[in-house]
């Protein structure tokens, strides 16, 4: 970056540092619409919601004992990983790294949580699909749950794109990433770990560019399977003069961050957030979060799909002049 860019950059880190970010993420118990969107919502800052969700029937009745009984036979989509990192970066034999996908099984519910509960050294599964599979998947669970947030509808003014259902082992990990959704997380039964960066903080987010591939497992052998053009998965925002399967991700793990290879990570404001039983977690849009899980944590989530305003405008400028695509 210019000597220009980074001085621009320095100024945006010690104002959202004065005037935007706090110490801590804010925790409350009950919240209203007018107070939610005011508070959070219109500053584009998380918050959580202590016992959020604890009076859902889910959170009473939820648990793999639950689902033998519910959902024995049902077909269920589950990704499977040697490692546990879905849609994350893995070296290959050789030492190159890939973008690599899980491999997408079919099974039923039984053989999933069989499956969960046997623990293999390198059989990982999580029920991870976000195709709204809450909705579309698995409907006999719907009842157990709220169709939507009502605080949080009506201060979107609009019902959610998709309700997603989360359910894996403890080795499983959300890489660091963002959505364009605005996200209410609801955990179900067991905890989640989030670690937070907010999008000001973009210049201090390492990027890489990594060929996309997917996890292939013959018998108890995993391959990974670098993917051609036409396999590549649709909405990756892809610079013109780039292989159509070169995908930019962030190369940084929060957990073991190498600040010797990226020293400018240490100054992203980094938010470490519990959500346990029957808590919610309101995920901003464009916020990066990376997730960890109890063993056969459970979790709903709910996006709304964001406002595509102002601040929108601001990040994908803030992206250009950071070259991160």
């Amino acid at each position: 970056m210019t000597d220009i860019i980074l001085e621009a950059c320095r100024i945006l880190h010690e104002e959202s540092s004065a005037l935007y970010l706090g110490g801590d993420v804010a925790e409350t118990n009950l919240i209203e619409p007018l107070q939610f969107y005011r508070d959070y919502v219109s500053k584009n800052i998380p918050v959580i919601i202590r016992g959020g969700c604890a009076k859902w029937p889910a959170v009473q009745k939820w648990n793999s004992h639950y689902f033998r009984k519910v959902l024995f036979n049902k077909k269920v989509t589950v990704a499977l990983t040697p490692n546990g990192l879905a849609d994350g970066i893995t070296q290959d034999a050789n030492g190159k790294e890939y973008f690599v996908m899980p491999q997408e099984l079919e099974m039923t519910m039984t053989e999933f949580l069989d499956t969960l509960e046997a623990k293999s050294e390198n059989l990982i599964p999580y029920i991870q699909r976000q195709n709204s599979n809450l909705t579309e998947d698995f409907s006999e669970l719907m009842r157990d749950v709220e169709s939507d947030v009502s605080f949080a509808s009506q201060a979107f003014n609009k019902k959610p794109d998709a309700v997603n259902f989360w359910m894996g082992d403890d080795r499983a990990v959300t890489s660091m990433h963002k959505d364009p959704y605005e996200n209410i997380y609801c955990v179900i039964d067991g905890h989640k770990d989030f670690i937070l960066i907010p999008p000001t903080d973009l210049p201090y987010v390492p990027y890489k560019r990594y060929t996309q591939a997917i996890f292939q497992r013959t018998e108890n052998k995993w391959d990974i399977v670098p993917l051609d053009t036409d396999h590549v998965k649709c909405g990756i925002d892809i610079k013109d003069d780039s292989p159509a399967n070169d995908l930019p991700w962030i190369c940084i793990d929060p957990l073991k961050p190498n600040l010797l290879k990226y020293p400018s990570y240490e100054k992203a404001h980094k938010f470490k957030v519990r959500l346990h039983k029957g808590d919610c977690l309101y995920l901003p849009s464009l916020w990066f979060h990376h997730v960890t899980q109890s063993h056969g944590c459970i979790a709903v989530n709910y996006w709304y799909d964001m406002e595509f305003d102002i601040k929108y405008c601001y990040f994908k400028m803030l992206e250009a002049l950071c070259d991160k695509y």
